[in-house]
C-alpha cells in the first residue's frame, strides 16, 4: 500500500509539473469538431507540433483570451489573439462550432463573446490549426483544403507570420492591418497600428491613432530603399500590386528558422525577430524606426534628412526655411519654401537636380505609370506647374515606369547606405546647386558664349603666355607647392592602379571628405587611400589642416598617415590600413556587437582616452578633435582603437585649452551644447563627445537613433533617467549582461555621465577619465547633462542670447 502510495505521489508530482509547464494543459487534439471543443486545459496543435492555441492569461492580467504561441519555445510569445478586445474573466469558457456552422467562444452562462461569423455555412464545418500557424474552419467534405470558410490570417494582430498578408483587398474594401497590444498585460487593439496607404503607388504607414509615426517609402517592383524589401539571407517576400488587390508577405529561406514581424507598443515600434534556440532568445533582426530620421516628416516640407549630418535637416536646393528662427534653433518641423523669385512658367527656369540614395517622398500626392521612360517622365513633370519630383522605377532597366510627385515633397531622408532611389527635384535652374538637368540654360549659354568668348580667349593667352612661367619660377624658387606638407608623396597613376581606379568593390566608407579606398601596393602592402570628392563640404584648407596634424602627431592610438598625393583636382590621403574598418560597424550591428566582449570594449575606451589626452596635454600642440564619434575611431587586426579623421580639428596654443568660432563643424549627437549654440568649443567639447561615445560603447546603442522612452529623446536621456532611477544596468547592452564585470560598467555608465554634464566646468579633462578609467576610487555624482534643448549657460558669463548661425555643420 505504501507502495502504491508513493508511486500515486510521484505520478501527483509529474502531472503537476507538466500541467506548469504547458501553462494548463491536460490534452490536445488536432481539431474542433461539432462533437469536440475546446475549454481550460485543452489545447489545439498544429499536425506538425509547431503552433498551439488555448486559452491564456497575459502577464498580470486575470483576463482569459484564446491564443495562439510556438508550442516548443520555452518563452511563450502570442502571435494571434482571437477575442483580444472581448476577455473572458472565469476558467469555465470554452470554444465550440455552433449550430450555423461558426466557431464561437462562450462564457460561463454560454452568452456568446466571440466569433468567426463566416459568410458562408457548412454540412460538416471543422476547426483546424495549420502548421503555418493560420485557425481555418472550413468544411470537411469540400475537398479543396485550401478552401476556408475563415481563416485567422485574414485577422491579423499584432505580429506577421510567414505567408500571412499584410495589405488591402481592393475588391472587398479590406484591410490587413496589424494593431499592437496595448501593453504587455492586455492585447486588446492599442492606437498604434500599421496599414497601406492605398494609391496608385502604395506603401506601409504606422500610425498612433491619426498621427502618422513613420512609413516604409513606395512599394515599387524593386522597393530598394524599403525596410523589410531589402535583399537578406533570411527571408524573401513578393508585393501584389493588381486589380483586386495590394499586399507584402515574406517567407523564410530556411524552415528551421523561427522569425516573425511585430507590432508594438514600446519605441522600437515595428521589429522582426529571429529565436535564437541555443540561448532561448527573440534576437531583434531589424526595426522600425531605426533612426531619428525614419520618423514621419521629421524635417518637414522640402527638406532632406540625413541622419549624419549637421544638422540633421537641410532645405532642398532653391527652398528656404518656412521659419528661419526656429530652423535656427533645430525646430525644423515648418519645413522649406521656395527661395527667390522663382515662378512656375517662366520660360528656361525650370531644371531637375538628381538626388541618389534618397527614400521617395510620402506617395499621398503621386501618380505612377509603368509605361514611361525617364525622359517621358521629365516631359510630363515639366508640363504641370505642381509637378515638383520625378523618378524612375528601375534605372538598370529591369522594368519600366515612372513616378511623379505634386506640390510640397514630405518625408524625404537620404539613405546611409548604397541602398534608395533616385529622385529628380524641380528646381530653378538660376539656384546653381550640382548638376540640373533642364531646358533653361540653353539660351543663357548661347548669349553668354557670344560675349564671353573674346575674354575667355584672353584669360587663357594670358596664363599660358604671361602668368604661369612666373608661377612656375616661383614653385622653383619656393622650393615645390607641397613643402609645407614633410609627407611622402604617391604618385596618382600609382593609386588609381592600386584602388583599380577608385572600383565601388575596394570601396571601405564614405565620409564629409569624400570616399575612402582600400589599395593594394605593387609590393602586396595594403593602405587606405581618403579620397577629397568633389562636390565635398570640406575643401583644400580642411585637407591641408589634416596632412599638417597627421605629420606632427604620432601616438599608438592615432591612424598613422603614410603620405599623400596632389595632382590637378586630386587631393588623396594615405592611411595605414585597418582591417576592421571603424567602431561604429561593431557596436551598432545586432551580429557583430556580440564579438566585441566587455574586456575589449573597456580596452577600447581606455586607448579611445588615451589617444584624446595626447591631444590635449602631451602632442607638441594643444588639439582639440571637434569630431570624435564611433565611425572615427578604427580597429586595427589585434581591435586596438585608433583616432582618424583630423579635418574639422583646431590647433591651440600651448596654454589655450578653449576658442570660439561661427563656422560650426562635427557631427550633431557627438557636439556639446556650448559649441552646438554659441560656438565654443575647447578640449571639455571632446570630452563631452567622449561620454556620448562611452555611452555608446557600454549601451551598443546609437545616442541619436531612437527615442528609448516616452521621456528620453536619446542615449544621455536614456541613462540619465535610469540613473536617476536607480536601474543604470539595464543601460548595458543585452549581450554584455551575464558577462560584464558589473561594477566596472556602472562605474564606466558614472563615469560618461560624468562626461556630457551640462555646464563644461564641470566635466572631468580626459586626465582625469583616464584615472578613473583605471582605478576604483569613489567618483563624484554626476550632474544634469546637456541635453541640446536648453540654454548653455558658461560658468562666469551672463546669459545672452545667441547671435550665432550655424554656417555649415558638415554630415561625417
Amino acid at each position: 500500500m505504501a507502495i502504491l502510495l508513493t508511486m500515486l505521489d510521484i505520478f501527483i508530482i509529474i502531472t503537476i509539473n507538466v500541467f506548469v509547464v504547458l501553462s494548463h494543459v491536460s490534452y490536445a487534439t488536432d481539431t474542433i469538431t461539432k462533437s469536440a471543443s475546446l475549454s481550460n486545459g485543452s489545447t489545439l496543435v498544429s499536425k506538425d507540433g509547431t503552433f498551439e492555441m488555448g486559452f491564456f492569461r497575459p502577464g498580470k492580467s486575470l483576463n482569459r483570451y484564446v491564443g495562439i504561441w510556438y508550442k516548443n519555445i520555452p518563452v511563450r510569445r502570442v502571435v494571434w489573439v482571437a477575442n483580444r478586445n472581448n476577455p473572458t474573466k472565469d476558467d469555465s469558457s470554452k470554444l465550440i462550432i455552433s449550430q450555423d456552422g461558426n466557431l464561437v467562444l462562450l462564457n460561463h452562462n454560454d452568452s456568446l463573446v466571440w466569433s468567426t461569423n463566416a459568410s458562408r455555412k457548412a454540412s460538416s464545418p471543422v476547426v483546424q490549426l495549420l502548421n503555418n500557424g493560420n485557425l481555418v474552419l472550413r468544411d470537411e467534405k469540400d475537398n479543396n483544403e485550401e478552401s476556408f470558410l475563415w481563416q485567422g490570417f485574414d485577422h491579423p494582430c499584432d505580429t506577421l507570420l510567414p505567408g500571412m498578408t499584410f495589405g488591402y483587398n481592393r475588391k472587398l474594401d479590406f484591410y490587413w492591418n496589424l494593431t499592437a497590444w496595448k501593453n504587455e498585460d492586455d492585447p486588446s487593439s492599442g492606437d498604434l497600428y500599421a496599414s497601406v496607404v492605398f494609391t496608385s503607388n502604395p506603401e506601409s504607414m504606422i500610425w498612433k491613432g491619426s498621427t502618422k509615426i513613420c512609413r516604409s517609402g513606395p512599394w515599387n517592383p524593386l522597393s530598394s530603399g524599403v525596410v523589410g524589401m531589402k535583399p537578406n539571407p533570411l527571408y524573401d517576400y513578393k508585393v501584389v500590386n493588381n486589380e483586386d488587390e495590394v499586399y507584402y508577405q515574406f517567407v523564410l529561406r530556411n524552415s528551421s528558422v523561427t522569425s516573425i514581424a511585430v507590432l508594438n507598443q514600446t519605441l522600437l515600434i515595428r521589429q522582426r525577430l529571429v529565436y535564437v534556440p541555443e540561448s532561448k532568445i527573440w534576437s531583434v533582426y531589424q526595426i522600425m524606426p531605426s533612426d531619428t530620421c525614419e520618423y514621419y516628416n521629421v524635417c518637414g516640407a522640402n527638406a532632406q534628412c540625413t541622419i549624419d549630418g549637421s544638422p540633421m535637416c537641410q532645405c532642398l536646393p532653391g527652398f528656404k526655411p518656412k521659419s528661419p528662427q526656429q530652423w535656427n534653433s533645430m525646430d525644423w518641423t515648418q519645413g522649406c519654401v521656395r527661395g527667390g523669385n522663382w515662378s512656375c512658367g517662366i520660360k528656361n527656369r525650370d531644371g531637375f537636380q538628381k538626388f541618389v540614395r534618397m527614400k521617395l517622398p510620402d506617395t499621398t500626392n503621386s501618380w505612377i505609370n509603368l509605361n514611361m521612360t525617364l525622359q517621358d517622365c521629365k516631359t510630363k513633370c515639366l508640363q504641370n506647374c505642381s509637378c515638383t519630383a520625378y523618378t524612375y522605377l528601375d534605372p538598370n532597366g529591369a522594368v519600366s515606369g515612372c513616378s511623379l510627385w505634386f506640390n510640397d515633397l514630405i518625408d524625404l531622408r537620404l539613405s546611409q547606405s548604397s541602398e534608395g532611389d533616385d529622385l529628380y527635384i524641380r528646381v530653378d535652374r538660376d539656384s546653381n546647386f550640382g548638376h540640373i538637368h533642364g531646358r533653361g540654360k540653353k539660351v543663357v549659354m548661347v548669349v553668354s558664349i557670344t560675349v564671353s568668348m573674346l575674354l575667355v580667349m584672353l584669360l587663357v593667352l594670358s596664363y599660358v603666355y604671361i602668368f604661369k612661367p612666373k608661377l612656375k619660377g616661383k614653385k622653383e624658387r619656393d622650393g615645390g607647392e607641397h613643402e609645407d606638407f614633410d609627407l611622402p608623396f604617391f604618385d596618382l597613376a600609382t593609386i588609381i592602379k592600386a584602388t583599380d581606379n577608385f572600383s565601388t568593390n575596394n570601396k571601405l566608407g564614405e565620409g564629409g571628405f569624400g570616399p575612402v579606398y582600400k589599395a593594394t601596393l605593387q609590393d602586396g602592402h595594403v593602405i587606405a587611400v581618403k579620397r577629397l570628392s568633389g562636390n565635398s563640404e570640406q575643401g583644400s584648407k580642411e585637407f591641408k589642416n589634416e596632412v599638417i596634424l597627421c605629420v606632427k602627431l604620432q601616438h599608438r592610438n592615432l591612424v598613422k598617415v603614410l603620405g599623400c598625393c596632389i595632382e590637378g583636382d586630386e587631393k588623396l590621403l594615405i592611411y595605414e590600413y585597418m582591417p576592421n574598418k571603424s567602431l561604429d560597424s561593431f557596436l551598432f550591428d545586432p551580429t557583430q556587437s556580440k564579438l566585441l566582449s566587455w574586456s575589449m570594449r573597456l580596452n577600447i575606451l581606455n586607448a579611445i582616452a588615451r589617444g584624446i589626452q595626447y591631444l590635449h596635454q602631451d602632442s607638441r600642440l594643444r588639439i582639440i578633435h571637434r569630431d570624435l564619434k564611433a565611425s572615427n575611431i578604427l580597429l586595427d587586426n589585434e581591435m586596438d582603437p585608433k583616432i582618424s579623421d583630423f579635418g574639422m580639428a583646431r590647433m591651440c596654443g600651448g596654454d589655450q585649452i578653449e576658442g570660439k568660432t561661427r563656422r560650426i563643424v562635427g557631427t550633431y549627437g557627438y557636439m556639446a551644447p556650448e559649441y552646438v549654440i554659441h560656438g565654443l568649443f575647447s578640449i571639455k567639447s571632446d570630452v563631452f563627445s567622449f561620454g556620448v561615445l562611452l555611452l555608446e560603447t557600454i549601451s551598443g546603442k546609437k545616442n541619436r537613433t531612437l527615442t528609448y522612452h516616452e521621456h528620453d529623446h536619446n542615449l544621455i536621456w536614456h541613462a540619465w533617467r535610469l540613473w536617476n532611477e536607480g536601474t543604470p544596468h539595464e543601460l548595458i547592452d543585452e549581450c554584455l549582461r551575464d558577462t560584464c564585470v558589473l561594477h566596472e560598467a556602472l562605474r564606466c555608465i558614472q563615469i560618461g555621465l560624468l562626461c556630457v554634464q551640462h555646464v563644461p566646468i564641470d566635466r572631468p579633462n580626459m586626465k582625469y577619465v583616464i584615472m578613473m578609467l583605471d582605478s576604483e576610487n569613489t567618483l563624484p555624482q554626476p550632474k544634469e547633462p546637456g541635453f541640446l534643448n536648453q540654454r548653455v549657460l558658461i560658468e562666469g558669463q551672463p546669459s545672452s542670447e545667441n547671435g550665432i548661425t550655424i554656417s555649415l555643420l558638415s554630415g561625417r
